[in-house]
């Protein structure tokens, strides 16, 4: 049984005129969790497509970017999708179940965030109120400030990111430090780690986006601090 079929029972099993979020309330078990977290980005996603105030082909593409869409099961994202937009739900109502379901496990809340940035940039550009958007959910999330700072700085490219941004370390950290720290980053952004976490499988890209972003602040700061070296040396 794929994802999709499973998401399409989730949704089915709805009572009439019950709000998208209960959906959360009955995926709490483990092997249900790939299922709440593709429902969630797709929800969440839906949302946040209503905040700029327009859903554009390239925000569909990425949903399939992401999730890798078989043509069969089109229908169920869209069902999702489109229910999740009439939701007479808000999103920070979505946003506290997703919460009280991972509680603690930053990592796929992270996760999640990684989607919907992907999707907020799918047309290339970076809406103010996409931007007020996901601060806000991030805060729902519980997740601090310099980690959605961080998120964005791997995705937004309305400055050049800050490598020590990107990996969350200080400027001030020495190289062993900051090695430790990116070594940590690319065992947790291992696909069998992902999986482990209950993201499916479909949305591993995520991953390579992020490892691809991970590596090149390593080999930037690396770089930098010789060229800091070799100037010093002078």
């Amino acid at each position: 049984m794929s994802i999709w079929s499973r998401i399409t029972a989730a949704v089915s099993a709805l009572t009439q005129g019950e709000s998208l979020a209960a959906v959360f309330e009955k995926l709490r078990s483990p092997p249900e969790r790939s299922v709440a977290f593709t429902i969630a980005v797709i929800a969440l996603g839906a949302k946040m497509a209503k905040a700029d105030g327009q859903v554009t082909r390239d925000e569909v593409k990425a949903f399939r970017e992401v999730f890798q869409i078989a043509k069969e099961d089109e229908a169920g994202a869209a069902r999702v999708f489109n229910l999740a937009r009439q939701d007479v739900a808000g999103y920070a109502e979505y946003a506290r179940k997703i919460k009280a379901m991972f509680a603690d496990d930053t990592d796929t809340l992270c996760d999640l965030m990684e989607g919907l940035f992907h999707i907020a940039m799918a047309d290339g550009e970076y809406h103010p109120d996409e931007d007020a958007f996901l601060a806000r959910v991030a805060e729902i999330l519980g997740l601090p400030e310099a980690k959605f700072r961080r998120l964005r700085a791997r995705f937004v490219p309305d400055a050049r990111p800050d490598p020590y941004d990107v990996l969350g370390v200080d400027h001030s950290a020495s190289l062993s430090e900051i090695r430790g720290v990116w070594r940590e980053q690319v065992r947790n952004t291992h696909p069998d780690r992902l999986l482990a976490r209950g993201l499916p499988e479909e949305a591993l890209k995520l991953a390579e986006k992020r490892m691809i972003a991970i590596n090149d602040a390593w080999e930037e700061i690396q770089r930098d601090r010789a060229g800091a070296d070799a100037h010093r040396h002078l």
